[in-house]
């Protein structure tokens, strides 16, 4: 029997259960992997919430990296012992082991351990659909980040760096802030304290920036929208202090002619061509040492609900994994 982390109701992270689970054999298309380290993100938390919809009894998580055991019937390209990593599956990543369609799984390079891999494949392909795809970027530009000492913030800062990008930060407190200047972040702003709109258009002589990307919703959409420039660009990715609030067109009309998206990783990882070439930039770069993973905390498996209440609560700093 492996053992899981599952849910049987939704609500506060005491509804997660440390459990026996029967995996059983893959299928076609199927492999059977065993998990060396487990991805926490923050959206792990909207499925235990029900903010995003979910069959019950269900299993937690998306992303993980391991070993594959076995294959079955039609799988090509993958053979047992293969170092793989995932993220975006069907939830069942909190666990030692289970069966996964082969399509999920992205190929491990033998120089990116699992607990690295666990925590940046998610966070990392974030920020490469983020800086690769969105918008076309240019070295000289300045862009606004939201949660800039979060798992995704420190990986953006550092390849925003390497494009020759200039990053305005957004962080919670002074521990923080040092945190995201250690990464390459240029301006750092406590929004906290001060007005973060107010401040983007001080440091960049009152034109705003071109691009503004926010994983927090609600509480920063407002200070999102005025830190634009002209026809400048709102990536909503993220909804950590709530959804995104209504938004009327007239206003973006009015605060000059702006655009705003909410994309989804899974559509631009959907095709494997695409999904393999942004995985292969995220890998060479960290491979490479050019960006730095760190992790920051560290949880087992049966710590589940303390781990979802340290994130829920903020006492996380940049990546958390569960290693086994």
């Amino acid at each position: 029997m492996a053992q899981a982390v599952r849910f049987h109701e939704t609500g506060g992270p005491e509804v997660l259960r440390w459990e026996e689970v029967a995996v059983g054999e893959p299928g076609p298309g199927e492999v059977r992997i065993r998990h060396g380290a487990v991805g926490l993100n923050f959206a792990d938390t909207y499925f235990r919430s029900g903010l995003y919809p979910a069959a019950l009894p269900a299993g937690m998580g998306v992303e993980a990296a391991g070993v594959i055991e076995s294959v079955g019937p039609g799988v090509d390209g993958f053979t047992p012992g293969d170092r793989v990593t995932y993220t975006g599956s069907p939830l069942g990543a909190y666990s030692t082991e289970r069966v996964i369609a082969a399509e999920h799984l992205i190929a491990l390079p033998d120089e990116i351990g699992f607990d690295v891999a666990a925590a940046m494949t998610m966070r990392g392909l974030t920020t490469a659909y983020l800086l690769r795809r969105i918008h076309t970027l240019r070295a000289g530009d300045t862009v606004l980040l939201h949660a800039a000492a979060g798992g995704v913030g420190l990986i953006f800062t550092q390849w925003a760096k390497l494009l020759g990008l200039t990053v305005i930060g957004t962080v919670s407190s002074e521990e923080k802030a040092e945190i995201a200047r250690a990464h390459g972040c240029d301006h750092v702003v406590l929004y906290t304290r001060e007005d973060v709109a107010a401040r983007v258009r001080e440091i960049t002589g009152g034109a705003g920036v071109p691009v503004v990307y926010d994983s927090i919703g609600k509480t920063t959409f407002d200070a999102s929208l005025d830190s634009l420039a002209r026809r400048g660009l709102l990536v909503c990715f993220g909804t950590a202090s709530g959804p995104t609030p209504p938004i009327e067109a007239m206003r973006l009309a009015v605060k000059g002619s702006l655009f705003v998206t909410r994309p989804a990783l899974a559509d631009y990882i959907a095709d494997p061509a695409e999904r393999a070439e942004l995985a292969g930039e995220l890998f060479s770069h960290v491979a490479a040492g050019r960006i730095r993973i760190e992790i920051n905390q560290r949880y087992e498996l049966p710590d589940a609900v303390r781990a979802h209440r340290d994130l829920e609560t903020g006492r996380s700093i940049g990546s958390s994994v569960f290693t086994l």
